[in-house]
């Protein structure tokens, strides 16, 4: 019974041993946990203001981005707004020329006109004078008649001439018009 009684004291000795050893990884594992959860919220903390000083820095490029296109888009505004100035000029500098030319052109009608006029004038005398004398030959008539179709043809050139000019500086002043108020537009 000795025996049996010795080996029931070793078997709870053991039994004990076993129990404090499994309380002291017990503790141990607590600690550990704990120390686990410790770094989880200083991780935790860190990747917080971590998030915090991303968006602050967002925020802060984003503002300067915005600042960075507002000066472009006011930039892009004055440069429009310059162009469009010298455009106006350019326009009223072209149209000055063309009521230049247009009363350049009226005059020459006119000096046309009255040339034309003392031709006609011409001829009637040299009309009447034939007429009166017709014992001259009339060898004096071709050459009158050559140099009045010669005239006429040289002043029907130079009004075909003023008269390109003017249609091609409208064109062009239509063309710079056009694109201006395309310009405007956008």
């Amino acid at each position: 019974e000795c025996a049996t009684l010795h080996n029931i004291i070793k078997g709870l000795q053991q039994t004990i041993e076993c129990q404090q050893n499994l309380k002291g990884e017990n503790e141990q594992l607590k600690i550990s946990a704990d120390l686990i959860k410790e770094k989880l919220k200083s991780h935790e903390q860190e990747y917080k203001n971590n998030i915090a000083k991303l968006v602050s820095e967002m925020k802060i490029k984003e503002e300067g981005y915005k600042t960075e296109i507002s000066k472009l888009y006011q930039d892009m505004q004055k440069k429009v707004e310059l162009n469009e100035e010298k455009h106006k000029e350019l326009i009223e500098k072209k149209e000055m020329e063309i009521s230049e030319l247009n009363a350049k052109l009226r005059s020459q009608e006119k000096e046309k006109q009255n040339e034309i006029i003392k031709l006609q004038l011409f001829d009637a005398k040299l009309a009447r004078v034939q007429t009166k004398s017709k014992s001259y030959p009339d060898s004096t008539a071709l050459p009158q008649s050559i140099y009045r179709r010669h005239f006429q043809e040289e002043k029907n050139k130079e009004i075909a001439i003023l008269r390109n000019t003017i249609r091609d500086l409208e064109q062009r002043l239509s063309v710079d018009k056009d694109s201006h108020l395309k310009r405007r537009r956008f």
